[in-house]
């Protein structure tokens, strides 16, 4: 089935059941059934084995589902075996943050560079990385393509910053802003949108209901 023709719901639980199988792989478990699966990630089996069948047919009925062929199968449909390139451009404290501690590597991306106008990062290296003054990252790009743009820069300069990265012609960009980009100034590219304080209020509405 094209990709296309799969709801984002679906999509969005796939890492989550990357996550969790990676653990039972790392665990030394072999197999699981649906419903296990489904009772450790707090769904149902019904909505596994569909989730999953949009891609095919990855279990066996009395044997359940195989924990490393289904791992691998996601991480395929994911995309973390396709050698991804990313770069971060803003090298402040979010920026340093997912220098120094996110593992792109871990999720199949190769971090290159990342961009700043701070002349007291420019030149320096965080995380192995090397942060460029900003005025280079065309450069750069034409000659090292980039397919994920991390975007962590202030708010002012976000939608600058986006139109730019499209420019460079990066495919993604992970917005970190908690600015909405400006999407069809962006020549198709897809933005993934991270807002702290939507999950922090989520949190909050959540406790609110609790009973005092």
């Amino acid at each position: 089935m094209r990709k296309d023709k799969i709801s984002s719901a679906v999509i969005r639980r796939l890492p989550r059941y990357y996550r969790h199988l990676d653990g039972l792989y790392m665990a030394g478990e072999v197999r699981i059934s649906s419903s296990a699966l489904a009772a450790d990630m707090g769904l149902t089996a019904s909505q596994i084995r569909q989730d999953l069948s949009c891609f095919g047919g990855f279990g066996q009925q009395g044997y359940g589902y195989n924990v490393e062929r289904l791992r691998h199968e996601i991480a395929d449909i994911l995309g973390m075996n396709r050698n991804y390139t990313a770069i971060i451009l803003g090298a402040g404290h979010l920026g340093q943050a997912l220098l120094e501690n996110f593992p792109f590597q871990r999720y199949g991306f190769r971090l290159e560079a990342a961009f700043d106008v701070d002349p007291a990062l420019v030149g320096s290296t965080l995380g192995g990385v090397r942060i460029y003054h900003l005025d280079e990252m065309a450069d750069f790009l034409r000659a090292s393509p980039a397919d994920v743009g991390a975007l962590a820069v202030p708010g002012n300069v976000a939608a600058q910053s986006a139109r730019q990265l499209a420019k460079c012609g990066v495919k993604g960009i992970w917005n970190f802003t908690n600015v909405e980009l400006p999407e069809q100034e962006l020549d198709g590219v897809r933005v993934e949108n991270i807002h702290f304080a939507d999950s922090l209020l989520a949190l909050s509405y959540f406790i609110s209901e609790e009973p005092l």
